[in-house]
């Protein structure tokens, strides 16, 4: 053991920092624990310490979570904590773009490397497992803790993650973007007035009816009475009934269950009932106005 080694005060230090950082430290945390440089390389010949990326180490073993992945990716980018200052002056990097959304559960994580954003324009753009995303623009309030790690708002997130859809930069696609958007609205994630717009049902009737006229439908009745249920469209020869729902409004077992009723209900007086979800409207428009042809009756091909 070397000199530095034994002069860490508190055994249980770096095991306490290592349990909050989702078993990773950086080199300057083993510093300030007292473990020298060689005692370092000692530690890793025997395997008590993992390279993660250089100068960030796994304590006792070589798999990470999701969560540690990225935390050491943001003390590979920051340097590791310092004593003051915002989130972000204290960690100097945070998780952002793509990796942000599935740290903010928004997305799930389906890629090998982590993006990590920093402030300032130079340096390299890419590490080892790091997709480095450098900013001008990265303030203090963009940058918060969740979980414990540093990571970008849901707000700056979003921001950053449509500046790469616009230059092509191949972060995510439009379609994943509104999936995540979607869901921050339906975490309620503070993610500003552009995406935070509540579709109502008038908007959801104009969606559809759009949908209908897109591909060649015969307009339905709209919001008519069916015995004692109020239906959102209606094709009345064809006995066709269909209901939209928001993604915004899952409003658990009791109004599931009020649902299923309903459409039992309307079933026994001999109408077909399809439901369909704002997320269908949105991104399978063309299966949808397929499946309304076919209960339509409509020829081959009418709903292209």
């Amino acid at each position: 053991m070397g000199e530095m080694d034994r002069k860490v005060a508190k055994p249980g230090v770096l095991l306490g920092i290592a349990e909050r950082q989702y078993g990773v430290v950086s080199i300057g945390q083993l510093r300030g624990c007292g473990i020298s440089g060689d005692a370092v390389k000692a530690r890793v010949a025997l395997g008590q310490l993992h390279r993660v990326h250089r100068g960030v180490y796994a304590l006792g073993h070589r798999v990470l979570s999701l969560e540690g992945r990225l935390m050491a990716a943001a003390l590979a980018l920051g340097g590791g904590p310092r004593s003051s200052g915002s989130v972000l002056e204290h960690w100097g990097a945070a998780v952002s773009h793509r990796s942000a959304l599935s740290l903010w559960s928004l997305l799930p994580d389906n890629r090998a490397s982590c993006d990590v954003i920093v402030s300032g324009n130079g340096g390299r753009a890419r590490r080892a497992g790091i997709r480095v995303h450098r900013s001008l623009t990265l303030v203090s309030r963009d940058v918060t803790l969740h979980r414990g790690i540093p990571v970008t708002t849901p707000r700056r997130t979003i921001a950053d993650l449509r500046e790469a859809i616009s230059a092509r930069r191949g972060v995510i696609s439009n379609r994943e973007l509104r999936k995540a958007i979607r869901q921050a609205n339906v975490l309620g994630l503070p993610i500003g007035p552009r995406d935070a717009k509540v579709r109502t049902r008038s908007d959801l009737e104009a969606d559809f009816l759009r949908l209908c006229r897109r591909h060649r439908l015969p307009p339905p009745e709209v919001n008519v009475r069916v015995g004692p249920y109020l239906v959102d469209f209606l094709w009345r020869e064809r006995q066709l009934v269909v209901e939209t729902d928001s993604y915004l409004y899952h409003r658990g077992e009791v109004a599931f269950q009020e649902d299923h009723a309903r459409d039992l209900g309307l079933m026994r007086r001999g109408f077909e009932v399809l439901r369909l979800s704002e997320l269908q409207l949105d991104e399978e428009p063309a299966q949808v106005a397929e499946v309304l042809a076919g209960r339509l009756g409509l020829a081959a091909g009418a709903a292209k």
